[in-house]
C-alpha cells in the first residue's frame, strides 16, 4: 500500500484582508524556479509557455496605508509507504534496507553500489525486542555488509519523556548520520515508535526514519499515524509532532512473540477502529469476523490461519489489513488533525487520564476499550442504539479479553477529562458516539444527567461483584 498525504490547504484563492484596514493594492505572485533562482510571476494564470519548475506555493502581496503584507501559501506534501513484508530479518530480503526507496532508477543505483560503499542504518530498539531478535538483525546487517549501530532502549510508557528522545539524538550524532539517506529504524511497539520520529523529526529539522511495529497494536495504529510523541506534565503525549515515516514496514511474525494480553490490547485498537467506528460503519463484515474468530486470534496470535473455513479461513491478514485500510482512509485526508471533529478519537476521551492515573497497571488498549466500554453505555442512554446492540458490543469485548470496566474511572475522573477535552478542542467537547451498529456521529450536547446515568448502569451492570 502507499498513501499521498496532502497536509495543506491546497484550494485557497486569496488570503483574508481585516475589515478595518484599507487595501490599496493586492497582487498574486506564483513563483518559479529560473536558473536556480525563484523568482516571483505575477497573474492568477500562468503563461503556458514559460520555462522553469513552478512551485505549488503563492506569495499574496497587500499593499496599505500602513505598509506591506505578504501571505504565504504554501502545500505541503507528505508521501509515505505502508508495506507488509513477511519474513523483514530473512537475508534475502531487503525491504528493511531499501524498501523506502520509490524512485526504480534510485533503487537499481543502490543496489548496484552495495559492494563498494556499504549503506548506513541506525535502530533504536525496544530493549525486549532486542533480546528477542538483536542477533537476528546483526545477523541480517553483516550479510549485507551494512555499517551499523543498534540501540536498545527501555521504551514503556512510563520511560516516555524528552529524556530518552534526547539520548537517541546524542547517539545519532555520534554516528554522523546522513540526514537525506539514511533513515533512522525504530523497531518496536507504539511507544518506541513514537520516541524515535519525534527524536528524528528533531534532527538536523527532519530527518527520515523508518517504522518497523513488533505489536498489535503498533501494527495497526502507530505504525501508519505520522503522530510523534512524548509524555510531559504528567499527561500522554503532550510534547510531539505530526511529521510520518518515510516507511512503515509490517510484519506480522514479530506478533508470535508477544504476550497474549499485548495481543488483546491490540485487539481493542482493531475494535475501536474498525468494529464500532469502521466496521459498524463501513466493514461490519469485520466486526462479525473479530465477534466470532477472537478467541481464534488470541490463540494464534495472528499467525496461523488453519482451522477457519470460507471468507474467514485467514482472518489475521483479512482483519489486519481492513483495520490499516479504515485507519489511512481517516488520516489521509486529515494528516495534521485541522478538523478536531475525529471518528478516532472514540476510545480516547477519559482513557488518556486513566492510563495516566493508574500507569503501568494499564496497557494503552485496555484503558481506550474501557473508555469505549463507558461511551457505548452513553450511546445507549442517548438512544442511539438498542439495548440488545449495547450487550453485543460488551459481549464482543470480552471475547477478546478486554476490561470493561475499571474502578478507578469515577465521576470526577470523567468530568475531569470532559474539562481537559474542551481546552484542547477548541471548546467543544467533539464526542464520538456509535449509533447502533452501522453509523457513529459526533455529539457537543450530551447532558451530565445522561452521563451520570449511563455511568450508574454502566457500574451496575459491569462492576465485577466482588467489587459490589
Amino acid at each position: 500500500m502507499s498513501l499521498d498525504a496532502n497536509t495543506g490547504k491546497t484550494h485557497v484563492e486569496e488570503p483574508l484582508e481585516c475589515n478595518n484596514i484599507a487595501v490599496i493594492k493586492k497582487n498574486e505572485f506564483h513563483l518559479v524556479q529560473v536558473k536556480g533562482t525563484w523568482k516571483r510571476k505575477s497573474g492568477n494564470k500562468l503563461n503556458k509557455n514559460i520555462k522553469g519548475r513552478v512551485s505549488a506555493a503563492k506569495i499574496y502581496e497587500s499593499t496599505m496605508e500602513q505598509g506591506t503584507s505578504w501571505t504565504v501559501v504554501s502545500p505541503i506534501i507528505f508521501t509515505y509507504k505502508v508495506t507488509e513484508s513477511l519474513g523483514l530479518l530473512d537475508p534475502s530480503n531487503d525491504t528493511l534496507l531499501l524498501g523506502h526507496i520509490r524512485d526504480p532508477q534510485q533503487l537499481e543505483a543502490l543496489r548496484n553500489s552495495i559492494s563498494t560503499k556499504p549503506l548506513r542504518r541506525f535502530v533504536v530498539m525496544d530493549q525486549t525486542v532486542y533480546n528477542l531478535y538483536g542477533c537476528q538483525l546483526t545477523d541480517y546487517f553483516e550479510a549485507h555488509n551494512v555499517l551499523y549501530r543498534i540501540l536498545p532502549l527501555p521504551t514503556t510508557e512510563e520511560n516516555k519523556s524528552m529524556e530518552l528522545v534526547m539520548r537517541i539524538l546524542e547517539e545519532v550524532h555520534k554516528f554522523s548520520l546522513d540526514r537525506r539517506t539514511e533513515p533512522i529504524i525504530a523497531i518496536g511497539g507504539g511507544v518506541c515508535l513514537d520516541i524515535v520520529g519525534l527524536a528524528a523529526s528533531l534532527y538536523r529539522r527532519r530527518t527520515p526514519y523508518i517504522r518497523v511495529p513488533t505489536t498489535l497494536l503498533s501494527y495497526v495504529d502507530a505504525s501508519v499515524g505520522a503522530k510523534t510523541g512524548v509524555n510531559f506534565a504528567n499527561c500522554k503525549n503532550k510534547l510531539g509532532g505530526y511529521i510520518p515515516p518515510v516507511a512503515a514496514f509490517l510484519d506480522r511474525s514479530f506478533i508470535q512473540t508477544v504476550s497474549r494480553r499485548h495481543i488483546s490490547n491490540g485487539l481493542a485498537e482493531m475494535l475501536k477502529m474498525c468494529a464500532l467506528q469502521m466496521a459498524l460503519m463501513k466493514h461490519r463484515g469485520l466486526f462479525e469476523l473479530l465477534e466470532t474468530n477472537g478467541q481464534f486470534l488470541l490463540d494464534s496470535k495472528f499467525q496461523s490461519d488453519s482451522g477457519l473455513q470460507g471468507d474467514n479461513k485467514d482472518a489475521a491478514s483479512v482483519s489486519t489489513r481492513m483495520a490499516i485500510e479504515a485507519m489511512l482512509e481517516e488520516l489521509a485526508p486529515n494528516l495534521w488533525e485541522d478538523d478536531l471533529d475525529r471518528l478516532v478519537d472514540f476510545g480516547h476521551l477519559i482513557s488518556p487520564e486513566l492510563e495516566m492515573k493508574v500507569l503501568p497497571s494499564l496497557l494503552h488498549g485496555e484503558a481506550v476499550n474501557i473508555d469505549m466500554s463507558y461511551m457505548v453505555y452513553v450511546a445507549r442512554e442517548r438512544g442511539l442504539m438498542t439495548e440488545e446492540e449495547k450487550l453485543r458490543i460488551i459481549g464482543c469485548m470480552g471475547g477478546l479479553e478486554l476490561p470493561v470496566w475499571h474502578q478507578d474511572v469515577t465521576m470526577a475522573l470523567v468530568q475531569h477529562s470532559l474539562c481537559e477535552r474542551l481546552k484542547h478542542s477548541g471548546g467543544l467537547v467533539r464526542m464520538p458516539l456509535p449509533i447502533g451498529l452501522g453509523h457513529a456521529e459526533i455529539y457537543n450536547d450530551t447532558s451530565d444527567d445522561t452521563l451520570y446515568r449511563a455511568f450508574e448502569k454502566w457500574c451496575d451492570e459491569l462492576r465485577p461483584s466482588d467489587l459490589n
